[in-house]
C-alpha cells in the first residue's frame, strides 16, 4: 500500500473522513494476520475526503500523509479490555429508541456521519442506545450495497464508543483506536455492536467496543481514546 483515498461517502464530520473507517483502511496495510492480532491507529489531523493520500512505511509503522502533513499512524497493537458481554438482538433494537443522536438537528457535527448519522440513507445508521450503566448497544445488519471488510468493521466499532459517553453535552472525536477483527459477518446477518465508557481523564474519554454475530460469536473488539473539542 503506497496511497489511499477516503471517498466522500465515508465522512465523519461533514468535511473529513470517519475516524474508524479511515483507521481501518490504514490498518489493513499491515495485512490480515495483524488485523486479527491487533493494530493501533493514532489519528493526528482531520482526514481529507476524495483526496489521494500517501502512505509511508517503515519497519513498524505506516504513516498517512496529505502532502507533508501527517494525518495518522498505524502500528501493531493489542486490545486490552475484555469483550463487553453480549445482549440479544432484540435488546439492541429496543435500545435504539434511546439513541441521543437520532435527531438530524441535534447540534453536533455527527448528524450526517457515515456510521451514526440519522441523515444518511446511504450510511450504516447505527443508533446506539443505553442498555446498562455507561453501555450502549445497536443492531447492525450488513447488506449487499457494502459488503463487510475489515475497514467497514473498524467503522462499525467506532461510533458506539463515542456514544457511550455524552457526545451531545461533551462532543469528542476519535483520537486513537486499537482493534482486532476475528471474523467477518455474512451479508444479511443480524449483528450487535456495543460500546462502553471506561473512564475520563480531562478532555480524554476512554471507551471499548465489541461486535457480535448472530450466533453470539465474537467478531471484533476495539479500545479507543476520544478527545473532547469545543463546537464553533
Amino acid at each position: 500500500m503506497d496511497s489511499l483515498i477516503i471517498p466522500r461517502r465515508f465522512n465523519g464530520p461533514p468535511d473529513s473522513g470517519n475516524g474508524g473507517y479511515a483507521a481501518g483502511r490504514l490498518a489493513a496495510g499491515h495485512g490480515q494476520d495483524a488485523l486479527r492480532d491487533g493494530v493501533t491507529v493514532i489519528l493526528r489531523n482531520p482526514l481529507p475526503l476524495d483526496t489521494p493520500l500517501s502512505v509511508s512505511p517503515d519497519a513498524v509503522r505506516l504513516r498517512l500523509y496529505d502532502g507533508e502533513r501527517l494525518l495518522a499512524e498505524a502500528l501493531p497493537g493489542r486490545v486490552e479490555a475484555s469483550p463487553i458481554p453480549a445482549v440479544s438482538h432484540e435488546t439492541a433494537v429496543a435500545a435504539t429508541a434511546g439513541y441521543p443522536g437520532r435527531d438530524n438537528d441535534n447540534g453536533t457535527p455527527f448528524a450526517y456521519c457515515f456510521v451514526c448519522g440519522p441523515g444518511r440513507p446511504d450510511g450504516l445508521r447505527l443508533a446506539p442506545g443505553p442498555v446498562a450503566a455507561d453501555t450502549v448497544a445497536a443492531p447492525w445488519t450488513p447488506d449487499a450495497s457494502l459488503a463487510p471488510d475489515p475497514a467497514l468493521i473498524w467503522a462499525v466499532l467506532d461510533c458506539p464508543g463515542g456514544w457511550s459517553g455524552d457526545l451531545l453535552a461533551r462532543p469528542a472525536l476519535l483520537g486513537t483506536m486499537t482493534a482486532r477483527v476475528l471474523d467477518l459477518p455474512e451479508i444479511g446477518e443480524p449483528c450487535v455492536v456495543l460500546g462502553r465508557l471506561l473512564r475520563r481523564d480531562g478532555r480524554k474519554m476512554f471507551a471499548t467496543t465489541t461486535l457480535y454475530g448472530q450466533d453470539g460469536r465474537l467478531l471484533a473488539q476495539a479500545d479507543q481514546t476520544w478527545i473532547e473539542f469545543t463546537l464553533p
